[in-house]
């Protein structure tokens, strides 16, 4: 009998195997369950629940199980990545959320869900003073955010507030969350990264390496 087979059997089938397995799954391909998210209120519970089973399910796959119930997330962080290859866009992106991230979580700057906004406005500002280059707008952007979505470290939000400055921000007419599992998923030498990147930027229009670091076989970021 598994241990999930066990749990089944405990709960007398109110809690199947089935669904045990595809919360694994989930953990492992998503990489965050947050319990503020509809679709994952359910899984974030069940690892929270039954931790110690999970992460002795996924303990052989190289995963980590975090669970962090201050700020109710679960994380399933892989030990050994296989690597392929995250753009250079995606790479300075992610660091600069984590930047703002940081410096917002040190003042205090969290809303409920842990979470730090910004405007485009203000990410644009972070992303140029950071890396010495424009933040993209427009499809390009769009593609950026859907990235950090996947990777379980931002999500977009509506802003009726928003105020754009020109055509490409015309189409952007949101804010960013940045969501605490950017802590865990991203490592503690990722803002050091992001400095030395700016140091070593060449100037605007000169050539430069688009090889991103390395991400694992999910696509997610292994900084």
């Amino acid at each position: 009998m598994s241990h999930w087979d066990a749990i089944e059997e405990k709960t007398k089938s109110i809690i199947t195997s089935d669904l045990l397995e595809a919360t694994a799954y989930r953990l492992v391909t998503e990489q965050v369950l947050y319990a503020a998210d509809i679709k994952s209120r359910t899984p974030y519970s069940l690892v929270e629940q039954y931790e110690r089973d999970f992460a002795h399910a996924l303990a052989p796959l190289g995963v980590k199980v975090v669970v962090n119930r201050q700020l109710r997330f679960a994380c399933g962080i892989p030990r050994h990545a296989k690597v392929s290859q995250a753009t250079t866009e995606q790479t300075l992106m992610a660091l600069v959320l984590l930047n703002i991230y940081d410096e917002s979580a040190r003042a205090g700057r969290l809303n409920d869900e842990g979470e730090v906004t910004c405007d485009l406005v203000e990410l644009g500002e972070k992303h140029r003073v950071s890396t010495n280059r424009q933040m993209a707008l427009g499809g390009r952007l769009d593609d950026l955010m859907r990235t950090m979505k996947r990777w379980g470290i931002a999500r977009t939000m509506a802003d009726d507030n928003y105020e754009p400055q020109d055509q490409d921000e015309r189409d952007q007419p949101f804010v960013v969350a940045i969501r605490p599992g950017i802590l865990e998923v991203l490592n503690e030498s990722a803002l050091v990264r992001l400095a030395q990147f700016a140091a070593a930027a060449p100037p605007p229009g000169e050539p430069e390496d688009l090889d991103g670091p390395e991400a694992n076989d999910s696509g997610e970021p292994a900084l």
